[in-house]
């Protein structure tokens, strides 16, 4: 069993609250749940849809056609008509006057996306039953009268919808008794606190808004906050957190990056470890605000003048987010240099459901920072990695400068041998940096003549086009990178049909792989339209 929901509305109008209610019912019932949201950039009004995919299989993949449509206007059923497969349930207010319903039964007409979520456990299949325990739960702290409220007008809607409705959905056992259901930016807070975060400074800027909101409503997370007046001053203000001795970090999208990049370059001339969070959304300039992209890489990879260690983190899922949020934190410690963490509107705003979710255990090796009274912050070693003491240190001078600079920090305008010397401890952290990087995940490819090649948020699209490719008779794998920049040490065979699929036009990572080692990507297939990557739309270009 595998069905697409849509719930569709203006903004204001609490489509959201319907799709996190249904969600949470289909959990109850044993089933995989994905949830993705698209929406226009406007507090009120506007075409906005809710989407959720059920399975008894996992899913976290999205489908960009409905087998169930609720539509809460007009205006919205209209928009989204053409969604909506031959077959599929069109739930709206003329069939189901949501609204009179809610104000019969509650008197309220609040209760009508009550009716609506009733309405469409029917038209799914879903047992009134499961939405009733997470009515229960929602309305509890509002007391016994409105629970009982909420619950007729759920049983109301059910009853009115009954007759489009299949054979009722048996109960599952596939995702687990306590499977995850949550979003890779509600993780990210939580491992960068576990990797040791402690001062976040950030403008808020859609889609990476939530990591600062996450961070400064939980105390317990241990990191101080501060929202700041623009991009220059969060990323300097991180900086200065960690020359100071505290791991930190910023947040920000690609315009708010654009303003961060000389203070990238100052990180990696002073040598100091930050990570940055690129949320990344459809440009040039404002572009599409609340849609998706991956149009950065290039802009990640090589943003800040000069050249210095940098790497590109690009997680695929929740999990992903957490390994690679603390990998963020480690490998910019250990090599003293930005770590950059690319995710996107997609990845954002989607809830997968997982097996399990752990975060990394961070590793307690605290390097030595060597004798005080000889200490030398940039002391040249064979892989450019110096003993690091901070500001403030009471037992030795710790001298960060953004001149080039002599091994104790002093400027220099030394030409014949501290420039040269310098210039090679730093490109000396990028070899060893590139060194850890770990190759692309690979699936399928054993036998493949065509591999498809992408990476961060598109996996499970790519995954389930490869698996769904493979059922037609055609041998086809796939390569997908999470660790982006450094490129690791690789081979391609050059008797296998390489393809990029990608969130941009120009196929960014096939750039890279093409100049890095000559691999014949001979076809880049692009998605431009702010919507993510699906295996529906891969299938039919491929086939």
């Amino acid at each position: 069993m595998d069905r697409s929901i849509f719930i569709a509305g203006t903004a204001g109008e609490g489509i959201q609250t319907i799709g996190d209610v249904i969600a949470r019912a289909f959990l109850l019932h044993g089933y995989s749940v994905f949830a993705t949201k698209e929406y226009e950039s406007r507090i009120r009004g506007g075409n906005n849809s809710y989407r959720i995919r059920i399975s008894d299989q996992p899913c976290n993949a999205p489908r960009h056609r409905a087998d169930v449509l609720l539509a809460l206007n007009p205006q919205a059923a209209d928009h989204y008509a053409d969604a909506l497969s031959s077959d599929g349930i069109r739930l709206d207010a003329e069939a189901i006057p949501f609204t009179k319903i809610a104000e019969q039964m509650t008197g309220e007409r609040i209760a009508a996306n009550t009716v609506a979520a009733g309405a469409l456990c029917a038209a799914v299949g879903l047992p009134v039953e499961r939405l009733n325990e997470v009515l229960e739960e929602t309305f509890a702290r509002k007391g016994e009268d409105i629970v009982k409220k909420n619950l007729a007008a759920a049983r109301a809607g059910f009853d009115q919808a009954q007759a489009l409705s299949s054979a009722p959905l048996p109960g599952q056992q596939g995702t687990g008794p306590n499977p995850s259901y949550v979003g890779a930016h509600e993780i990210i807070p939580i491992a960068a606190a576990a990797a040791g975060c402690r001062f976040m400074a950030a403008y808020p800027m859609s889609p990476s808004t939530g990591i600062i909101t996450a961070l400064s409503r939980d105390p317990e997370l241990g990191v101080l906050v501060e929202q700041v007046e623009d991009e220059i001053s969060a990323i300097n203000m991180a900086i200065g957190a960690s020359a100071a001795g505290g791991r930190a970090m910023t947040a920000t999208s690609g315009g708010g990056f654009a303003l961060m990049a000389e203070a990238i370059s100052l990180a990696g001339m002073i040598e100091t470890p930050i990570v940055v969070l690129i949320a990344q959304r459809p440009g040039p300039a404002t572009g599409l605000p609340t849609r998706t992209a991956q149009e950065d890489l290039l802009f990640a990879v090589r943003a800040g003048h000069g050249e210095f260690a940098r790497a590109v983190l690009a997680p695929s899922d929740p999990q992903d987010a957490a390994d690679l949020t603390v990998r963020a934190f480690e490998l910019a410690e250990r090599y003293q240099t930005p770590v950059l963490l690319l995710t996107d509107q997609y990845l954002a705003d989607a809830h997968f459901t997982l097996p399990s979710l752990s975060i990394p255990q961070i590793s307690d090796d605290t390097p030595d920072a060597g004798d005080p009274a000889a200490y030398l912050r940039y002391r040249l070693t064979e892989d450019g990695v110096s003993p690091r003491r901070f500001l403030g240190d009471p037992e030795a001078l710790v001298s960060l400068d953004s001149d080039e600079h002599d091994e104790a920090g002093h400027i220099t305008e030394d030409l014949a041998t501290t420039r040269p010397a310098m210039v090679e401890k730093r490109l000396a952290k990028a070899r060893h940096l590139a060194m850890e990087i770990k190759p692309p995940a690979s699936y399928r490819v054993e036998d493949a003549e065509t591999v498809l090649i992408g990476w961060g948020s598109t996996r499970g699209a790519l995954v389930e086009a490869v698996d769904r490719l493979r059922g037609d008779g055609q041998l086809i794998g796939l390569l997908h990178f999470t660790e982006v920049w450094p490129l690791p040490a690789l081979s391609f065979d050059p008797k296998r049909r390489y393809i990029a699929v990608e969130g941009n036009a120009t196929g960014q990572l096939a750039g890279l792989l093409r100049a890095e080692y000559g691999v014949p990507i001979d076809t880049v297939i692009g998605r431009t339209d702010g919507l993510p990557i699906d295996a529906e739309t891969l299938v039919k270009e491929l086939t």
